[in-house]
C-alpha cells in the first residue's frame, strides 16, 4: 500500500500493562524478547518482536477508563518454528497457557498464553 511519504507498513503495536518492571521481566527474561528502548519515567519500553516492535505502555490501574485496557484478549499473535518445544520451555518457566497447543481446523497448531497482567496472546507454529 502506498501513502504520502512512502509505503505504509505496520511498525509496532502497544500493549497496555499495569507494572512496567514486571512486564519487562516477563517479556525480556521469560520469553526472550530483546529490549530496544525503555523509559521508566514515562512508563514505556520497546521490545524487538521480529519485523514488528512491541511497546509496553504502563497505565494507571486506579484510573477506571484505563483499567479496561489491561488483562484482556490482545489479538497479538507470536509464531515459533516448534510450538511443542516452546510450550514446554515456557511452562517450565511458569508461563500460563489458557489454551494448550492444538491443531486448528485451518491446519495450523496454535496455543494461547497470558502475561502477568492477564493479557492473552496467540502462539502459532509457523508452517
Amino acid at each position: 500500500m502506498s501513502a504520502p511519504g512512502g509505503p505504509l507498513r505496520l511498525d509496532y503495536v502497544n500493549l497496555y500493562v499495569g507494572d512496567l518492571e514486571r512486564s519487562l521481566a516477563f517479556f525480556r527474561d521469560t520469553l526472550g524478547l530483546a529490549v530496544q528502548y525503555e523509559d521508566r519515567g514515562h512508563g514505556y519500553a520497546s521490545l524487538e518482536a521480529g519485523p514488528i516492535r512491541m511497546g509496553l505502555a504502563q497505565v494507571d490501574l486506579q484510573d477506571e477508563k484505563l483499567r479496561g485496557l489491561v488483562g484482556r484478549q490482545t489479538g497479538i499473535g507470536f509464531a515459533v518454528d516448534d510450538l511443542t518445544a516452546c510450550h514446554g520451555a515456557w511452562v517450565a518457566k511458569g508461563v500460563h497457557f489458557s489454551m494448550e497447543p492444538a491443531r486448528q481446523p485451518w491446519g495450523a497448531v496454535m496455543a494461547m498464553f497470558e502475561d502477568p497482567d492477564g493479557n492473552v496472546f496467540y502462539l502459532d507454529e509457523r508452517r
